[in-house]
């Protein structure tokens, strides 16, 4: 490779790391904003203040915490075994599953305990509890794709020579999880 190829090469790769930089701090910033929004909504005379989170999002914290160590562990053993990285790919892409089902069953919970989404027995609490997860949920199917993109590429061995893809979906994934336990810390202590 000469000079001009790699200097070409490098470009690329930083703009790719800044591609994904600027778009988890628009997914970062989107929720801050509704955050705070949560925040000052709480001042207004019908927010809920006795409501409980279901235990799903309990189970959906553990498992995304599970999640990031099986994708690290997939990261650590790409120079070494195939095998091994397509299993922990695998073992984080079924982690992640098991985060969208407890997800909907912890919707069901909230329908089951009364917290609505909207009509007349909704409140603004639920609603944004419901628009923080779905939200969540929904750059997590992003996640998932990506995820099903990079086994896919790993299977073909496609990240002998160039990981950089790799790494920009373990980034990726690692920020969905600390996104998700923001969100739960702060819907378990912003009640």
């Amino acid at each position: 490779m000469d000079l001009n190829e790699n200097e070409i090469r490098l470009k690329t790769i930083k703009a790719k790391k800044m591609m994904l930089l600027f778009s988890m701090l628009s997914i970062a910033m989107t929720f801050a904003g509704l955050t705070s929004a949560y925040i000052v909504s709480k001042s207004r005379p019908d927010w809920l203040k006795d409501f409980e989170l279901p235990f799903a999002f309990i189970i959906s914290t553990i498992v995304i915490i599970f999640s990031s160590f099986s994708i690290y562990s997939a990261k650590k053993s790409l120079n070494n075994d195939s095998s091994k990285t397509t299993m922990w790919l695998f073992v984080t892409f079924a982690l992640g599953l098991v985060f969208v089902i407890s997800q909907f069953l912890g919707f069901d919970e909230l329908i089951s305990m009364g917290y609505f989404f909207t009509g007349a027995q909704s409140t603004i609490t639920t609603s944004f509890l419901y628009v923080l997860t779905v939200l969540h949920l929904a750059h997590l199917f992003a996640g998932l794709i990506v995820l099903a993109v990079v086994m896919f590429k790993n299977y073909k061995n496609k990240y002998k020579t160039e990981k950089l893809g790799f790494e920009l979906a373990v980034t990726f994934w690692h920020f969905l999880g600390i996104l998700w336990l923001y969100l739960f810390v702060f819907l378990y202590f912003f009640r």
